[in-house]
């Protein structure tokens, strides 16, 4: 027997359910909320939606979403151009640039190394950080992934491809004021604040 008393409500849950973290009953809610606004409401927030998926950008230097071809922070002449701090994805970004102890620049990898997953070194954008170092004049690197195992195997992949490229480049990480086995995206301001001002040389 279908729960549901209209095929389109179902439909409309379906999608919400789709998203990350929302069960069926979060969806549910979600839906009947929207019905209860008024129809110019409703398409401003579909539209908003369209709009994001078919006009957003990556930026051609960092990654992070953007709405031009160069982000804000890359294009900034008050950040601190000579250092990068290298991040799993866009939410890390968001996360560090909240605790405003950090001025530099980043990098985005869209990811982590994780063979169970199937995703490798070449699946990143561990490349094009390298391509960075030299023109770009940067002197330090903050490695700032998850204290996972497999954010331990990518900081020593980045580590070994950047030392062996530019021996004189000054390699950090976050200090582990992050918990082990922790993702930057749920840790608190003031204790991700803290690992970046208190990172340490990284040791492989």
């Amino acid at each position: 027997m279908n729960t549901y008393p209209s095929i389109l409500l179902e439909n409309a849950v379906n999608q919400f359910a789709s998203l990350p973290s929302v069960g069926r009953k979060s969806a549910l809610r979600l839906v009947l909320h929207l019905l209860k606004q008024k129809p110019e409401e409703v398409e401003a927030f579909a539209g908003a939606l369209t709009q994001l998926r078919n006009e957003v950008r990556y930026c051609r230097v960092c990654h992070n979403i953007s709405d031009s071809d160069v982000c804000p922070i890359c294009s900034s002449i008050n950040r601190d151009r000579q250092t990068i701090c290298v991040v799993e994805n866009v939410q890390d970004v968001m996360q560090i640039e909240t605790t405003g102890q950090y001025n530099g620049l980043y990098h985005v990898l869209g990811g982590i190394i994780s063979p169970m997953d199937g995703v490798g070194p070449k699946d990143l954008e561990i490349e094009s950080l390298v391509r960075r170092i030299a023109p770009e004049g940067i002197n330090e690197v903050i490695l700032a992934l998850p204290t996972t195992m497999e954010g331990d195997t990518t900081n020593f992949y980045i580590y070994r491809h950047l030392a062996g490229e530019h021996p004189d480049l000054k390699i950090t990480q976050i200090a582990r004021g992050v918990a082990v086995g922790g993702e930057l995206e749920y840790t608190d301001e003031i204790t991700l604040g803290r690992s970046i001002l208190n990172r340490i040389e990284f040791t492989p």
